[in-house]
This record gives C-alpha cells, structure tokens and sequence, in this order.
C-alpha cells in the first residue's frame, strides 16, 4: 500500500513548527508494510489544502493529513476535502455533546460558540475517535476505494490516534503474510561517510538487496539498512545477516545499533567495570559531563569535573606543568595527558577524561587549525590520547570532541588500538 501525506499549517511553511508529524507517520506504518511515497506541506487556506489532497488522490488514492482541526477560523482541513469528495458539512450530536461536556467538566462554562466547529464533519464520513484531545479525526472515503484520514496536528494527539485507531485500520486493509518495510541502523563514530564508504567497499551501495543508507550527524555517521520487499518473517533475518557482513568491514568504528547514545553505553560500561569517572574539559566547555549527567543514574559512575578553559585553571586545579604549557601550548597531546591524569588525581576517580582544542571560528594556525581536538583518557594510570581535526562549526566541533572521548573510552576498554578515522590523526598509549 502506497499513501502520501500532507501536513498543513501556516507555522510549517514559515517555519516557526517543525514538521515531526510525517516523520512520525513514515516510521509507523513502515513496519505494517505500508510505502509513504511522498510527504507535502501546505497552507491553511482552503485552495491549497483542496489543491495538495487531490493531487496526492490522483497519484495513490490514499491519504494522511494532519492539522487544521481545530476551531479557529484557519480551520480549513474538512470543509476543504469535503469538497473534493462532493460532501457538504453536518453537525454531529454526539460530537457536540461531548465537546460541551468537556468543556464544563474542565472549565466548569459553556462551550464557545467558535469551537461548534469541530462537531461539523463532512457528510458520510466516518469519526475516528480523539481519546488524547478535543478534536475528532475523520475518515473520508468514496465509491472508487479512495480516502482520506483527516488527524489533529497537535503532534501528542495525533501519535495517540495512529495508535488508537489508524493503525489497526490499516492494518486491516493489508493482507497477511505480505512485504513489510523494516530497518537496522547502526551507529559509528569519529570517521568521515566517504572513509566508510572506502572501508565497505562493495557493500557501499548495498547489502544482499538491502539499501544503504548514510546518515551523518554530530554523534557520527549512521549506517541504514532498509528491507521493503520482504515478508516479515525473512526480514529480520536478511537485516541481521545484512548487518553482520558490514560489522566485518567497519566493527571497530560501530558503537551501537538504533537510538544507542554512546555516553549513555559507556556510563553502563563503567557500571558493569565498577569504574568512576571525572572530566577536565577546555574547549568543549562541560560539554561532555553534561552528556554524561543527562543520563539517569550517572550519579553513581560520574564524581565531578573540571572546565579548565583558563591556561592558569589547569595549572592551578589540574596540576598541568606551566612548563609544559609554555613549550607545547593547550592543545597538544602532554597537556591532554596531563588534564586526564589531574582531574583522575583530584577526585579520586578511576578513569580521567582530558579534552582541549580549537572550536574556532578564530584562534587556529597552520600548525594547529580550527578544528584541532587532542583528547586523554587514563584508566587507572594507563593513559591513551588521540590527536583528531574535527569538522563543522564551534558547536559541531565541541560536541564532536565530547563524542571522540567517550569513543577513546570505549576503545581503551574494548582493547581497540586505533579507532580514529578522521583525516588528521594520531593515538598514542603509555603506561
């Protein structure tokens, strides 16, 4: 089954909203194997809705809209395609009832005469039932097979109602044992999609007739696999040999599968370890023990930290040489071992994490670019540290920098030697 979506809403052109509904909408129905071919966004005015629903009915004859539901004048989604289905507006009573005793249960007054407007449905349509709102959903459909399923564009209501009700709906329009669309993503960091792409090799453009997709991002570059013409039962078995084939190729850069957050799986890794933690940051500026605290449990893994933005900081709280300062600069590999080490020393941690860099956009040099991280981990004494040239703008590179430590975590624990795929690097280890 192919359907299109449109969004509509003034706010999603001028883009005040971001449109999450057909996002939403596609992962949803990927797994009952059902296609979305394309996704529009149009105004609320009545000529542009009738105009994108018809058009998208030529092409599929099935259709998801969301928004202008509500019972302010922009309000224009079911007398719209009403229109184009011939329909004209009826007030429902049991709608209406509702609506009014909502609104003295809640506001303890009487409903506004503006908000009738959402008891007017079109003419012989179906009401899907709005259980997280006050809006109802509708369901249009006419002689020749083709419809319409009308939802709210609070995204809140309309997520309840995919699951409610136009999910089991669909699902009932497809027959068993049929394709489905599923996917496998995983999850790398600190190497660029062109080395992974030389690094995969054949397996580039896709694997035993899977897709593959790059997805670039701060966290790192994710690998998506994508199944659309498999039945359900061979899917799940094609994606993990599919995925077991690329792990042979990349493994030592993969980090997680699916939503994994790397600072979520290292801060379970040093739980399982009993390891503690503490971080001494100069350029990402706490960025890192942000990431590691937003975590619920980190209490019990991170002690504490240092934003050690000031040369004299790191003297002074970290205990960094000023000799080696002077001779090295902040961003080079000792003061990095240094910052690791202290931090580790100052709270009575088991590992330290040291970063400093330039995050630009100034302060770089030919010998020492915008973009140019060092990072150290010590372990209990062993010390590790990676010399990285990051791209983006200040905060991709800060954000890169906190996700190239956790990584240099992660290889230090796994017995990784050298992880790092960016285009200028070095890692150096010592007891």
């Amino acid at each position: 089954m192919d359907i299109e979506i449109v969004t509509i809403g003034d706010e999603l052109l001028l883009g005040f909203t971001i449109d999450t509904n057909a996002a939403h909408l596609a992962r949803e129905f990927a797994a009952l194997g059902v296609r979305i071919v394309r996704r529009s966004t149009c105004g609320d005015d009545a000529e542009s809705i009738a105009s994108a629903v018809r058009d998208a009915l030529d092409r599929t004859g099935a259709v998801i809209t969301t928004g202008g539901l509500g019972p302010t004048a922009d309000d224009m989604t079911k007398p719209a395609i009403a229109s184009i289905f011939g329909r004209g507006m009826v007030m429902d009573a049991e709608i209406l009832a509702n609506l009014e005793a909502r609104w003295l249960k809640r506001f303890n007054t009487v409903l506004p005469v503006s908000n009738r407007q959402q008891a007017l449905v079109p003419e012989d349509c179906t009401i899907l039932v709005n259980r997280h709102g006050s809006a109802p959903g509708i369901w249009l459909e006419d002689e020749r097979g083709r419809w319409v399923a009308m939802l709210p564009g609070v995204p809140r209501e309309m997520r309840g109602m995919v699951a409610d009700t136009l999910v089991p709906r669909l699902r009932d329009r497809i027959a068993p044992g049929g394709r489905v669309i599923r996917a496998r993503t995983l999850r790398t960091a600190n190497i660029a999609e062109s080395a992974l792409a030389d690094r995969l090799g054949e397996l580039a453009r896709g694997v035993n007739g899977l897709s593959l997709a790059y997805l670039p991002g701060v966290d790192g570059v994710d690998l998506r696999l994508t199944s659309y013409a498999l039945p359900a039962a061979e899917t799940e078995r094609a994606l993990r040999d599919a995925s077991a084939r690329i792990r042979e190729k990349v493994e030592r850069f993969i980090y997680g599968e699916g939503d994994d957050d790397l600072a979520a799986l290292m801060l379970a890794e040093c739980g399982v370890r009993e390891e503690t933690i503490a971080v001494a940051e100069s350029c990402t500026g706490g960025m890192l023990g942000m990431r590691l605290t937003a975590v619920p449990g980190s209490s019990r893994v991170v002690l504490g930290g240092t934003i050690a933005y000031a040369n004299e900081v790191k003297v002074r709280e970290l205990g960094v040489d000023l000799a080696t300062l002077e001779a090295h600069g902040a961003v080079s590999e000792s003061v990095a071992r240094a910052m690791a080490s202290g931090v580790r020393t100052r709270f009575g941690s088991t590992v330290g994490i040291g970063i400093t860099g330039i995050a630009g956009p100034g302060g770089g040099s030919p010998e020492k670019p915008v973009g140019t991280v060092w990072v150290a981990v010590d372990v209990r004494g062993e010390l590790r540290a990676v010399r990285a040239l990051l791209p983006g703008d200040r905060h991709e590179i800060r954000y890169r920098a906190s996700q190239l430590a956790l990584d240099l975590l992660r290889w230090t624990f796994a017995g990784i030697e050298d992880a790092n795929g960016w285009t200028a690097h070095g890692a150096t280890s010592s007891g």
